[in-house]
């Protein structure tokens, strides 16, 4: 089993969510997130600087079967991207066991 967690912008969070349904990924889970980005300029608006280097984004955390990794995150990619930096990042790591609390099964039959 894979874990994919992808930062995205928050203004991308619907069109991904429907990648994400189109290629079968119906549950994950997801937060609002601050961050830091690269961009160090500020905004002026009304006569007040705002900082830009605060980022609002989507923290998106899903679990699939290595068979379906791919397919997620390409999904991600391919919904998430403008084109423009602070897009976002995805990050793939390993998930040893899942287990299903109702029943107490284990595996990746827990994942369906």
């Amino acid at each position: 089993m894979k874990k994919i967690e992808a930062i995205i912008r928050k203004s991308k969070y619907r069109v991904v969510k429907e990648a994400l349904h189109a290629v079968g990924v119906n549950f994950f889970s997801y937060w609002d997130v601050t961050g830091l980005g690269n961009e160090k300029e500020g905004h002026v608006y009304r006569g007040i600087s705002y900082s830009t280097s605060d980022i609002q984004r989507r923290y998106l955390s899903i679990v699939v079967n290595d068979d379906f990794a791919e397919a997620t995150v390409k999904a991600i990619i391919s919904s998430a991207g403008t084109g423009e930096v602070g897009d976002g990042k995805v990050f793939v790591s390993d998930v040893q066991e899942c287990y299903r609390i109702r029943t107490g099964e284990k595996g990746g039959d827990t994942l369906k």
